[in-house]
């Protein structure tokens, strides 16, 4: 068991990673990198993951695109500047994941690497796909019935509120200012997050929901906050995110939900985090456009 939480915080760090990780959103002509390998990554140490040792997600620097541990579907989610329950397609594409090191041609921008990943994957993966919108269950997150709750970050945010004496792990900084990972109550993990927005807040909580949730709180500010996850909080993550946890299930079509089909986020203990941050949860229904994959390999071709 002590493996099996190590995992999951590794795995769950490696999320909120994710979430502050996003692209712009500007659109630009097709163009493609100049040359890009992509190579099976190896198995995730949750040791590195929590220790900031492990490269998760994409960093842009000059020209070079380094994509460190990311499944077909992720890159698939960064290719079309999408979120992770606007992707149509077989459960499977969690499973494996790729290091992708690529070069931009000269003039090109950062903003227009979600094109280049669209046509690498076309190229490499023979990926195809169509656009659909869909009527799709979600959670809007909301402001409480006695307002917000929140202590908004000092313009250099450097350090999260919260247990930071007792913090085990920096795990994340830039855009999201420094969080910290510790061992939470009962196996599960203790998140101190120093410059966190409304919108990115929403992604974390479509990660462990199983389901969107889009932030019309109409709060524009950056906060400080304290998360505590349970073990069951981590293992829905996983779950969602395609990770299979061994001894306890997951990964595959089973972590995919239909998109009328919202999760019952009823034994989250993360829904007392939120009350306490002045914050509420309500079911919504909404039309949402989707990525539907028409067709997809399993391996890339040969470098």
């Amino acid at each position: 068991m002590i493996m099996t939480n190590s995992l999951l915080r590794g795995i769950c760090a490696g999320l909120v990673l994710a979430a502050g990780a996003a692209l712009g959103q500007t659109p630009a002509a097709g163009p493609a990198f100049e040359v890009a390998s992509i190579k099976a990554a190896g198995p995730l140490d949750p040791s590195r993951i929590r220790s900031g040792q492990m490269h998760l997600g994409m960093r842009i620097d000059a020209a070079r695109v380094d994509i460190g541990s990311m499944s077909l579907a992720d890159l698939i989610q960064e290719a079309y500047r999408l979120k992770p329950y606007q992707i149509s397609g077989p459960g499977w594409m969690t499973s494996e994941r790729f290091d992708v090191l690529a070069k931009m041609p000269e003039g090109a921008s950062r903003e227009q690497v979600p094109e280049m990943l669209q046509a690498l994957l076309a190229e490499r993966f023979k990926l195809a796909v169509h656009r659909e919108t869909k009527e799709h269950a979600m959670y809007a997150l909301l402001v409480g019935k006695s307002g917000p709750k929140l202590t908004e970050s000092p313009p250099d945010a450097d350090a999260p509120a919260g247990r930071g004496e007792n913090a085990q792990a920096t795990i994340a900084g830039g855009r999201m200012g420094v969080t910290r990972m510790s061992a939470g109550p009962g196996g599960g993990m203790h998140l101190e997050l120093s410059k966190m927005t409304m919108a990115r807040f929403a992604e974390i909580l479509s990660r462990y929901l199983s389901s969107p949730v889009v932030d019309l709180t109409e709060l524009k500010g950056t906060y400080q906050m304290a998360l505590d996850l349970s073990m069951e909080d981590l293992l829905s993550a996983a779950r969602t995110a395609g990770y299979t946890v061994p001894g306890l299930g997951g990964g595959g079509d089973a972590a995919r939900q239909p998109a009328d089909a919202a999760s019952d986020p009823g034994g989250l203990s993360i829904l007392g985090t939120l009350q306490q941050l002045g914050l509420r949860l309500e079911p919504r229904k909404a039309p949402m456009e989707m990525i539907v994959i028409d067709h997809v390999e399993k391996a890339p071709t040969e470098n």
